[in-house]
């Protein structure tokens, strides 16, 4: 499978964290910055150390077709108007759906959702609703599953799709969202899992 904590190379796992030139000005290599010395290893090991949570992507193409991923590269984007994001391997089945139907959802998983998220991360299992399995789902606004197990979750259309590199950045308009109960979060740390409880004391 494709790790959450490491770049996304050929799995589901979405976890890039870079951002690229996103249209009408060509790169210009002759500018500080926009070339980088680091291997793809070094920076892995660098963004590693960004500890972050843990979701499942969901999404249902044009034909209805639903498809699901782990995700860790995901944040808030605005309050006005409502925005999250959330960066797909520009190659995964998701990225295909996603930019088909248009819309999502993003499910927290709680700390005993380990073995949720590697399904979700493995490039081998079932496509279409095959992949959700015995995983209780249900749906709130846009018809995304939405895992029944998730501590909290964001539905929401498509507001923009930006380049990333070899990853989308994809934006969505929160449409609705909840949480469930109380429980720890889990979370991603130098490429393993962690468990996310409350405040330090």
């Amino acid at each position: 499978m494709t790790a959450p904590g490491s770049t996304n190379s050929g799995g589901e796992a979405a976890n890039s964290n870079g951002a690229a030139n996103s249209g009408g000005e060509p790169d210009r290599p002759d500018e500080p910055g926009t070339t980088s010395t680091l291997d793809d290893r070094a920076f892995r090991s660098v963004m590693a150390r960004f500890a972050t949570g843990v979701t499942v992507m969901t999404t249902v193409d044009a034909a209805g077709e639903p498809s699901g991923m782990t995700a860790n590269a995901v944040t808030s984007v605005s309050l006005d108007p409502l925005q999250v994001l959330v960066c797909v391997g520009r190659r995964t089945d998701m990225a295909t759906r996603v930019t088909s139907g248009r819309r999502f959802a993003l499910s927290m998983l709680p700390a005993d959702g380990e073995a949720v998220s590697n399904h979700f991360a493995d490039p081998d299992r079932s496509r279409g609703w095959g992949a959700f399995g015995d995983v209780a789902v249900t749906t709130a606004s846009t018809g995304c599953p939405i895992l029944a197990s998730a501590i909290g979750w964001v539905d929401c259309t498509v507001a923009a799709i930006h380049d990333g590199g070899d990853h989308l950045i994809v934006v969505g308009a929160v449409v609705a969202a909840g949480t469930n109960g109380d429980e720890d979060a889990l979370g991603y740390f130098k490429h393993g899992y962690v468990r996310i409880a409350g405040p330090i004391d």
